[in-house]
């Protein structure tokens, strides 16, 4: 069923239905013509054969003009009786006053002598015109001529003649003529729409093979081509397919091409980027902005950029596309995933000028805008740590210089205090230049294989015999080293000097911050891939909100009482830089009141029995 349908929709359909309907309106017109033409010449050649004679119309007007009736009438019926032809039924003699004289049928023979009631017939004798007409008698058709008769004299007609002949014959055969035209057209008409399907298949086929390429190119195969019949217009319009089809192929796979560039550039860019449409509605966003705002494609595509941007209450889309100013919008701010993102806006403009859209690229400058922060607050704790010291120098200076040195107890005290402000200094200044060579990358690593349980062992050794020192001194703080090494030894590569000071520093936090008489405890652990040193102490404790900047430089979480300890705030930041430059990694987990542990983490390679050191 829906292939029937599909053909009567088709254009090979229409194109075969018109031709048929245009050859069957052009037989009908003819064959309408031709009969009608036919039937008209047929009954003008059969009245022109049942035609009186005009000798005979003499022969008859003659004996009108007789005054003896009976014999003129005798000489007509005679006259009539010569004349009679097949194709003749009746004919009658009437003379001027309506008397009919003679007639050519015996069984009529009775009207002569009467008077005719024909109208046509008077009408005839008054007008002197010939009259013709078909008439219809008991379903048989006869044609009637009624002509008059001319006086030998001139002037008024005499009689008329009147004629009436059977025409079954003569529809007969037009009726036959007909039939056969009929017949013929039929035939032709059959013939005509086995060539109009012919026809409109020669001539849809290639139709139909260049729509299925066509459907073909818009699904994305243009493996196809179009057969070429011919050279004439639908043969050209094939090749045209072909090329098209080439080229649209040749023009998808540079499209494809760039469309996966693009995509590529933009799936790796270090920046984010966001395209929207003329109302600012985002139809394009990378990955990057995505793991800028933390949010999923799906939640912002259709939305308005300035809400995804935060700026709805700042400024409107038009206000955006006006200025395209450059903004600095802040993403989780306050919180520890705390981006600031630097915000350039430009058009998406058509050669004509249009605007289709905005494109907005996120670059992020959160580590700009720290490290600025942090030079800056670094100038200022450099600034105010070292002019603690100037300023104790110049009072304890101008003191001295005021005629205190003459006294022998206060001179020896202020001298005391200028050497270790200015000793302070030094140690001050030599953090500094370690740090910054450290950032340069300039600082060199003197790295060897060492047994870590024997390193840590003699710092630990170097601590232990201040303690024993400090038993003879009361003002002294007392402590105690507790140690928890792993049994089997550890073989790491390290800087020896470096780690020195890295386990120094944390070891004088530990004992600076412990309670007198408390117990500092130093762990070393095995890990798989990895050795962890941890330096445990019962001090103050850090406070939670202080763990991520202890190893900033100059933190202090006590500022009035690290720097009356004589410290410079330097130490943890450099033990920081040192471990790291180590590829390891350093922490902190205090709380307040429980005192602090330090891990320091370093990566380590279990040596296995009989390996590099059988070579040494």
């Amino acid at each position: 069923m829906n292939n029937k349908v599909k053909f009567l929709q088709s254009i090979n359909f229409k194109v075969a239905i018109v031709f048929m309907l245009m050859l069957l309106a052009t037989i009908e017109i003819i064959g309408a013509y031709f009969t009608r033409q036919l039937e008209q010449n047929t009954i003008d050649s059969f009245e022109t054969s049942i035609q009186v004679p005009s000798l005979i119309t003499n022969q008859i007007s003659t004996q009108l003009e007789k005054s003896d009736y009976t014999k003129a009438n005798r000489e007509i019926s005679n006259i009539l009786a010569d004349y009679d032809t097949s194709q003749i039924n009746d004919v009658e003699v009437i003379d001027g006053r309506g008397i009919i004289r003679a007639v050519s049928n015996i069984n009529d023979s009775d009207k002569v002598g009467q008077r005719s009631t024909n109208s046509d017939i008077k009408d005839v004798s008054f007008s002197n015109q010939k009259f013709s007409k078909i008439v219809k008698d008991n379903g048989n058709s006869s044609l009637v001529q009624i002509t008059p008769i001319s006086s030998q004299t001139g002037g008024t007609a005499t009689g008329v003649i009147y004629v009436r002949a059977s025409m079954e014959s003569v529809f007969a055969d037009i009726r036959e003529v007909t039939l056969t035209f009929l017949t013929a057209s039929l035939v032709a008409s059959l013939l005509g729409a086995v060539i109009a399907l012919l026809v409109s298949r020669a001539i849809t086929r290639p139709i139909e093979e260049m729509k299925k390429q066509a459907i073909r190119m818009a699904s994305g195969d243009y493996s196809g081509k179009v057969r070429v019949y011919s050279h004439d217009e639908l043969g050209q319009l094939a090749m045209a397919v072909n090329n098209l089809s080439v080229r649209v192929e040749e023009a998808q796979d540079v499209s494809e091409s760039e469309r996966r560039r693009l995509d590529n550039v933009l799936t790796h860019m270090t920046d984010g980027v966001i395209a929207t449409d003329r109302h600012g509605n985002i139809t394009i966003i990378n990955e990057m902005a995505l793991s800028f705002l933390n949010k999923s494609e799906k939640e912002v595509i259709g939305e308005s950029i300035t809400e995804l941007l935060g700026l709805q209450d700042q400024m409107t889309m038009q206000d955006l596309m006006s200025n395209q100013q450059e903004l600095i919008i802040g993403i989780n701010e306050g919180s520890s995933r705390e981006l600031i993102l630097h915000a350039n806006f430009s058009l998406i403009q058509r050669i004509t000028g249009f605007v289709s859209g905005l494109v907005c690229v996120l670059h992020d400058v959160t580590e700009q805008h720290k490290n600025e922060r942090e030079q800056r607050q670094f100038v200022s704790n450099v600034s105010h740590e070292l002019r603690t010291p100037l300023t104790s120098l110049r009072s304890y200076v101008e003191a001295l210089n005021d005629g205190a040195w003459k006294d022998p107890k206060v001179a020896p005290q202020f001298l005391k205090v200028t050497q270790d402000e200015t000793e302070r200094m030094i140690r001050m200044i030599n953090d500094l230049l370690s740090l910054s060579r450290m950032d340069q990358g300039t600082a060199k690593m003197e790295l060897e294989w060492v047994n870590l349980n024997e390193f840590l062992g003699y710092i630990l050794d170097r601590f232990d015999m201040m303690i024993e020192k400090s038993d003879d001194d009361e003002k002294t703080k007392k402590y105690s080293i507790k140690r928890k090494f792993t049994p089997r030894d550890v073989w790491v590569e390290i800087d020896t000097d470096k780690m020195t000071q890295v386990l120094d520093n944390i070891m004088n936090n530990a004992i600076k911050y412990s309670p007198d008489g408390g117990v500092i405890t130093v762990r070393l652990v095995q890990m798989q891939n990895h050795v962890v040193i941890n330096i445990s102490d019962q001090g103050l404790g850090i406070p939670r909100k202080d763990l991520n900047k202890i190893f900033d430089r100059f933190y202090r979480v006590d500022k009035a009482r690290s720097r009356k300890q004589g410290g410079t705030g330097l130490g943890l930041a450099i033990s920081k830089e040192v471990v790291e430059a180590h590829h390891g990694r350093i922490w902190a987990d205090s709380a307040e009141g429980r005192g602090s542990t330090f891990y320091i983490s370093l990566p380590f390679e279990p040596l296995s029995d009989g390996g590099e050191w059988d070579e040494i």
